[in-house]
């Protein structure tokens, strides 16, 4: 009689098999499902990530001045003043300094070309920069109009949420400990590691840019307040973004004098070191210092996957499969040892 019984964990296992196998190979139409989900969805994620990354500095506030209200309405008019001056004043001179990038890199090549006998069709590559940076611009400047509506939302809904963003957090916290408190622990982890994460990002952000601006113009860098801007959005990019934006600084700097172009050189080799060895540990802290082989792998299959979407979510995606992986080891390794009993 027992061996006619079903062996129903060698069942289960078969169907659980079974179900990875339809989700894997149907991966392309599950990312692009999920593309859809997320443009939809794209102001009130990057609102609440604006609140979720504020909320600390909300705290930091409201311990000295005890009114929860007045620490938000500093932080929004804060935020809003930095967001207005980046607008008006720091973007049109942005913009004339991005207006001579052409004329800069072309020279650039042409000195190289000439001084090392490279082989390489400068006029190409010129009216290839020329058309990058034109449909750039033309698509920056009409997204900005055809999304003002999502930037206005996204401001508001960022308000809301950080205002509730203590209520949201209690609820979700009773919701957790009531299913279990093992699961809570779980999100608590996840939350913590997260956290640690967009807010390292948002002020590695601004260390960058402000490293890279104040050095370029020592150095009387030509295009020193565009590379400052470039720097602080790349940090989204892991070593690539760091890397890029060297190599075009330097490539600017060339027709820029002698003294200038060795200045870059310097910063291009120095600040990324202190980046990596001393900046970054500091501000993302110990729970995401990750292999710097193991980022490049994840950005690289981020990108590949989705694209620039997936690779500013690469990381952020790693970190919760890493994190989970550890909270759940010790099931995972008992769950090794039931699958390898019902084989045998």
């Amino acid at each position: 009689m027992k061996k006619d019984k079903l062996n129903y964990k060698l069942i289960n296992i078969t169907a659980f098999m079974l179900l990875l196998y339809i989700t894997i190979s149907n991966l392309g139409t599950w990312f692009s499902i999920l593309a859809k989900v997320v443009e939809v969805l794209l102001p009130f994620i990057i609102a609440f990530t604006i609140a979720y990354a504020l909320t600390p500095f909300v705290h930091l506030l409201d311990n000295k001045i005890k009114r929860k209200w007045v620490s938000i309405l500093i932080i929004v008019l804060l935020v809003t003043f930095i967001f207005l001056f980046t607008i008006f004043q720091i973007l049109p001179l942005a913009y004339t300094q991005a207006s001579s990038l052409d004329s800069n890199l072309s020279k650039g090549l042409k000195l190289l070309k000439d001084k090392f006998k490279l082989d390489f069709d400068i006029e190409s590559i010129t009216k290839s920069i020329k058309e990058f940076l034109s449909k750039g611009t033309n698509s920056f400047l009409s997204q900005g109009v055809s999304n003002l509506g999502s930037v206005i939302v996204c401001y508001v809904a960022s308000i809301y949420f950080l205002a509730y963003m203590d209520n949201i957090r209690h609820t979700l916290k009773k919701f957790f400990l009531s299913k279990s408190n093992r699961m809570y622990m779980y999100f608590k982890g996840l939350d913590n590691e997260l956290g640690n994460y967009i807010k390292g990002l948002f002020t590695f952000m601004i260390i960058e840019f402000l490293e890279y601006t104040i050095l370029l113009k020592i150095v009387n860098h030509p295009n020193f307040l565009v590379l400052g801007i470039l720097a602080g959005l790349m940090t989204v990019v892991p070593y690539w973004g760091g890397f890029i934006t060297n190599i075009v600084s330097i490539l600017l700097a060339i027709t820029a004098g002698s003294y200038t172009l060795a200045g870059t050189i310097i910063i291009a080799a120095i600040v990324p070191q202190l980046d990596g060895y001393y900046t970054s540990p500091r501000v993302y802290g110990k729970t995401n210092n990750i292999n710097p082989l193991i980022t490049i792998m994840v950005v690289s299959i981020g990108g590949t996957l989705a694209g620039p979407i997936g690779i500013i979510a690469s990381l952020p995606v790693y970190i919760l499969i890493r994190s989970t992986y550890h909270f759940f080891r010790k099931d995972l390794k008992k769950a090794e040892k039931v699958v390898k009993t019902a084989v045998k």
